[in-house]
């Protein structure tokens, strides 16, 4: 890296572009940005001449943009995307800092390229998008949990949360929730629960399905109770035709009657059973 002596003048009448500025180190591009901000000041903005010192102020400081990046390197994001995003927040801060506040560009500047970065993680990292309100709290709720657990050497409570960021339970669940959609998981990602004979197994293949039998153990319960209203000959013959699987010709020689017999009652005991279930199902229109 090729550092500037301090009698260089990176923009001398006539130069087509910046040439060296955004080579200079950190240091020497501290010493020349006041310079530049005060001839960035004295030139009418949209001339060549302005859009000139701009550029180098902006090629200039660059490095103060890859020093805030560099505390970001652990996120998934791209490297290069959240360079971009850092040198917006630069090009804010040179477009609004005034020289005549008498602070240095990069104490005004580091705020306005880490705020940007943020705001990019903010906007585009939630895996399910949830109101910014709630991605705000996210941070406060994490910062609440931390501070109780070194204070109280253990998890804190919802209770001890709400207290703490003084708002409702009710609020801190909703955060707690709504937490859930920063990241997500691939269904086809390869996992584990632990086991040593299930770590390749994808997460599709340990989620539970909805099992059809369900429903017919909450209508043999239903029928339970109605079977018991039944007389004894009714439960006899339901009894026989369905737990023995005899035939109505079969059950009329047990029960000593005519296989018509057997018909009709079979008949009315069904159509019994069948209102009965009908009558205690909840109404889908109500």
């Amino acid at each position: 890296m090729v550092t500037c002596a301090p009698t260089h003048d990176p923009l001398r009448p006539g130069d087509p572009s910046p040439g060296p500025v955004g080579a200079v180190t950190p240091h020497a591009a501290k010493a020349l940005s006041r310079e530049l901000f005060t001839r960035l000041r004295a030139e009418e903005e949209g001339t060549a001449r302005y859009q000139q010192v701009r550029t180098a102020l902006i090629e200039m400081n660059l490095s103060l943009v890859r020093f805030i990046a560099r505390r970001f390197r652990g996120r998934p994001e791209e490297w290069d995307d959240i360079v971009q995003v850092g040198t917006i927040g630069l090009i804010k801060a040179v477009d609004r800092f005034d020289v005549a506040r008498n602070v240095e560009f990069s104490t005004f500047a580091i705020p306005y390229i880490g705020g940007e970065i943020k705001r990019f993680f903010r906007d585009t990292s939630w895996a399910v998008h949830v109101p910014r309100s709630l991605q705000e709290q996210r941070i406060d709720l994490a910062r609440a949990r931390d501070t109780l657990t070194g204070r109280q050497g253990r998890d804190p409570t919802i209770a001890e949360l709400a207290a703490h960021m003084q708002r409702s339970v009710e609020q801190v669940i909703e955060v707690m929730v709504a937490s859930n959609g920063y990241s997500t998981e691939c269904l086809d990602a390869a996992g584990g629960t632990g086991h040593s004979d299930d770590h390749a197994l994808a997460l599709t293949a340990r989620l539970g399905v909805s099992d059809p039998a369900l429903e017919n153990i909450e209508n043999v319960h239903a029928l339970k109770a109605l079977l018991g209203r039944l007389n004894a000959q009714e439960q006899a013959l339901v009894r026989l035709r369905f737990g023995h699987g005899m035939t109505q010709t079969q059950i009329g020689a047990k029960l000593g009657v005519s296989q018509m017999q057997v018909s009709r009652l079979l008949t009315r005991v069904l159509t019994a059973l069948r209102e009965g279930m009908l009558a205690d199902a909840p109404c889908d229109d109500a």
